[in-house]
């Protein structure tokens, strides 16, 4: 699943360690759901959309038909 999670962090000039202390996540948590290694549960994912004030859907993008 692709995401839009770093481009929005670095819109608002949040480092990760900032922005994982907004959403109580650790850093490398953040760092893995930019790099696509790790898909949040679905609390995290309506924290993060709460935090950046997007729908879900618009922040974590599922690709049909594919394997990702």
């Amino acid at each position: 699943m692709e995401n839009r999670v770093e481009f929005l962090r670095k819109q608002r000039n949040l480092s990760q360690e900032e922005f994982a202390k907004a959403i109580r996540v650790s850093r490398q948590t953040v760092s893995a759901i930019e790099n696509g290694k790790y898909n949040p549960s679905l609390e995290l994912a309506f924290t993060i959309s709460d935090f950046f004030g997007e729908p879900i859907e618009k922040i974590f993008l599922h690709q049909r038909g594919g394997s990702k």
